[in-house]
């Protein structure tokens, strides 16, 4: 119920910030989480649900996405993989945003073809589930017609894409493998040239993330940042609990 997780954010947001609250200014947030705090929903802490924020693993890997520069062309990847329960709806949706859109979806969601059009895009949405794996993170996947596409398989990319969405489960997770450094494919993706990621935390329903996904392509169309476009895709949500939780469980990592 709503309330309930009301009230979870609250006690966050007065355990992890407490006075410093109320000192944040008005500018863009930028968060920079230990270890032990990166699966925390950040947005839904009330004094930052509103804000334009992003989360980064570590502040070397910001700012080397503030200086990554967008590839030429603007190229737009659009992946539907297998098993989800909407089939990835909101794929041809937001198809319809971008003239050029290049859409793999069945026979042509396999790894190799996958590969083959992420390397360098403007822009990848994906569609597929996560599968995250603790005990050995860059083992981590996302699910394809084929199998899975692991994280070490875009360290054969000769560019990763500049931005990424990732609209499925647990892709946002990490692991800590020593002094809070953490791996997992987000902490990959970011030396490789993407510059941001929007990607999740924690489970989430299929359904109630495709409106959310439609509204963050929207801003992104208008030219905002993911930060900025993910913080307008959640005050464009219905109110209800399903859809609330949704939007709070996904982040804006590195500075695209």
């Amino acid at each position: 119920r709503l309330p309930v997780v009301e009230a979870a954010g609250k006690r966050l947001e007065e355990l992890l910030l407490g006075a410093a609250a109320d000192q944040l200014g008005s500018g863009p947030v930028v968060i920079v989480p230990p270890g032990a705090l990166h699966r925390v929903p950040w947005a839904l802490l009330p004094s930052l649900r509103e804000r334009v924020l992003s989360v980064s693993p570590s502040a070397g890997s910001w700012l080397r996405a503030r200086e990554t520069e967008p590839p030429p062309g603007g190229r737009h990847v659009l992946v539907r993989g297998p098993g989800l329960a909407t089939g990835g709806a909101e794929v041809p949706e937001v198809a319809g945003q971008y003239a050029t859109a290049r859409i793999l979806e069945h026979d042509d969601a396999q790894v190799p073809r996958v590969l083959e059009e992420l390397d360098g895009a403007a822009l990848a949405h994906i569609a597929a589930h996560g599968t995250f794996r603790a005990d050995s993170p860059l083992f981590s996947s996302l699910r394809m017609a084929d199998g899975p596409l692991i994280v070490h398989d875009f360290e054969r990319l000769a560019r990763s894409p500049y931005r990424i969405i990732l609209s499925s489960c647990d892709t946002a997770r990490l692991a800590s493998v020593g002094a809070d450094e953490l791996l997992g494919l987000v902490t990959a993706l970011l030396p490789l040239g993407t510059a941001g990621v929007v990607a999740s935390s924690a489970p989430v329903n299929d359904a109630a993330v495709v409106p959310l996904m439609l509204a963050l392509h929207k801003g992104l169309g208008a030219g905002l940042s993911l930060a900025e476009a993910l913080r307008d895709a959640r005050t464009a949500l219905p109110g209800d609990a399903l859809h609330q939780a949704t939007g709070w469980a996904f982040a804006a990592f590195g500075a695209a």
